[in-house]
């Protein structure tokens, strides 16, 4: 686990500037990341603060734990946007940053006079990052959009759940993150372009749109057989074994990717000779008879410990995993390895996973830290 509380800046977008005014998940998400990597990022929140302080619990101080998750590396400043002196101040912070990030309903910063369009002029070389719903135009264009409603109608729970269940909701909002993710590589390639042309732009990150993007390999297999995909629970819908398979302890997951692996996996069960069975021999048999090829597997490891199966078929090249729950993923020796962990005083959170090697992400303000400007340039 990292501890840090005083790192000197040396990331790689030390000397910009965000002006972050969204709320919830994936526009805070984006203005996190970019703050771990260096940019000084100012949050601009309502008088009555982000919404997610209130979503808990667990909460301490009064503030819920998915805020602290989403909310470092920031200095907040608290404005009312519908007010004039809000309004004019968050000008001036505009004049001063490189880039914003907003996720209001579209058209209500317009309503206020501080839109990208009313700014674009005033301000020719900001980048403007406006995560939302829909986007701004089209059938659904300007609706409010939330992770959960998004998964439904972008095809993802479809496919998510047991074959005889109902369609899930992914456990986690993988919508609103991947929202954020995009919206940062919006940012980087604005400010590698802008870096050209002296020019900002707008950027547009929807969660519709995300999620359609990662209906991989659902939407390939639909293109080319014209098939609806239909729910695999744990499995693969193209490759196999690529599922969870009980053990005499707990359930294994099987990655095997490729014959070659298969092969491995056969020769360590002792049942070499499935490596060569025509029902099993090529990826795409296996992937037709995986019905028969899983109840095989679950004989051979009825017998056998799932830790210890999962390490020797990683050690000869099988990929293999208990499935951990999340206490157990968070306290794994390779988690705090990669100080996917950090600390600083109370707060802990998830660290970057992107290490870069010259400027690595750094962790100088926990959630809620005091400040309320932007940072002079040489400010650690």
């Amino acid at each position: 686990m990292q501890q840090s509380n005083n790192n000197r800046n040396t990331g790689a977008l030390q000397g910009i500037k965000v002006l972050d005014l969204s709320r919830i998940l994936g526009g805070p998400l984006c203005g996190q990341i970019l703050g771990d990597h260096g940019a000084d990022v100012l949050k601009v929140e309502p008088p009555q603060g982000d919404d997610t302080r209130t979503w808990g619990p667990p909460f301490r101080d009064g503030v819920a734990s998915y805020y602290y998750g989403l909310n470092r590396n920031k200095r907040i400043q608290f404005l009312d946007l519908s007010q004039h002196e809000g309004q004019q101040r968050v000008r001036e912070l505009m004049a001063e940053a490189d880039v914003v990030v907003e996720n209001f309903k579209i058209g209500t910063m317009e309503k206020w006079g501080i839109g990208y369009e009313q700014m674009q002029a005033e301000f020719p070389q900001l980048i403007w990052c406006r995560v939302s719903g829909f986007g701004v135009d089209g059938p659904l264009g300007a609706l409010p959009g939330y992770d959960a409603a998004v998964q439904a109608m972008t095809g993802l729970m479809s496919v998510n759940g047991e074959p005889d269940g109902d369609p899930l909701r992914v456990g986690l909002p993988v919508v609103d993150m991947v929202t954020g993710m995009n919206a940062v590589i919006g940012v980087l390639l604005a400010l590698h372009e802008r870096g050209r042309s002296g020019r900002g732009q707008l950027i547009n990150a929807s969660l519709y749109d995300s999620g359609i993007s990662l209906l991989h390999p659902h939407a390939a297999n639909w293109f080319m057989n014209g098939k609806i995909p239909q729910r695999t629970g744990n499995a693969h819908p193209n490759i196999y074994p690529y599922d969870v398979v009980k053990t005499s302890t707990s359930p294994i997951f099987l990655a095997v990717g490729n014959d070659r692996q298969f092969r491995l996996m056969c020769e360590h069960l002792g049942r070499s000779d499935l490596g060569s069975d025509e029902r099993f021999a090529t990826a795409g048999q296996r992937s037709v008879n995986r019905v028969e090829l899983k109840a095989l597997l679950e004989q051979l490891l009825a017998q056998r410990d799932c830790v210890q199966l999962a390490d020797e078929l990683m050690a000869i090249g099988v990929p293999a995993a208990p499935v951990l729950d999340v206490e157990q993923a968070l306290q794994a020796p390779h988690t705090l390895h990669g100080d996917m962990v950090i600390r600083m005083g109370e707060y802990q959170g998830l660290g970057a996973p992107v290490k870069l090697s010259r400027t690595p992400a750094t962790y100088r303000h926990a959630p809620l830290s005091e400040g309320a400007e932007f940072l002079g340039p040489d400010a650690d």
